[in-house]
């Protein structure tokens, strides 16, 4: 059964806000900031490691959405498009003191070499376990620096589905790349990553 009169459906704070946004209305920008703010800090960490860039990820968000969300056309896309801006903003940076080339992950980098016997390859089974639990336990700073070493066109498809918790295509809006890219990316993301961590899981 869907909500009753009266009740709120998922979205419903988000579309609303939207329309005030959209409206032109100056009060609504505080509300924004509070709801967005410390998800856009959150995203920006995990994208770039540094606290500084995430505050400038998000300042540049934040500029963004107060000069051009009046043009937002469909109020229930306000996450989307936040997270779009988001992206864009941490995809143009570079990790401060480091060069970051974009390049592809090959199979190579992500299939396991055989086992020592010749048997197949083994790698540590993890697939089941969040991030986020793995981000709490003793784990969390390998694992963090391993999603960074990812390239950046892979991480944030990784960040976005596993950590953000949006669906592939809404990452695949984001990014502006097919539903089908965006899994390719996801799976050898995640791939990449178990590899990195096999030897902390095995």
């Amino acid at each position: 059964m869907g909500p009753g009169a009266g009740e709120k459906r998922p979205g419903d704070d988000d579309r609303a806000l939207a329309e005030a946004l959209i409206a032109g209305r100056p009060e609504a920008f505080e509300p924004f900031v509070e709801r967005y703010g410390p998800l856009i800090l959150s995203f920006g960490r995990r994208m770039c490691g540094q606290r500084a860039d995430a505050e400038e990820v998000l300042q540049e968000t934040l500029m963004k959405a107060y000069l051009s969300l009046k043009d937002l056309r469909d109020p229930g896309a306000l996450k989307t498009w936040v997270y779009r801006v988001a992206a864009n903003a941490c995809l143009k940076m570079r990790r401060r003191g480091k060069s970051e080339p974009k390049r592809e992950i090959s199979l190579e980098e992500i299939l396991p070499r055989p086992g020592e016997d010749g048997g197949p390859p083994q790698i540590a089974d993890w697939s089941d376990v969040p991030l986020d639990r793995l981000l709490q336990g003793e784990l969390k700073s390998k694992l963090e620096e391993a999603i960074l070493s990812l390239p950046k066109d892979y991480r944030i498809v990784l960040v976005l589905r596993d950590q953000e918790g949006l669906s592939t295509r809404d990452a695949a809006e984001i990014l502006g790349i097919s539903e089908t890219l965006a899994k390719v990316r996801l799976h050898r993301a995640r791939l990449a990553l178990r590899k990195a961590m096999d030897g902390y899981l095995s």
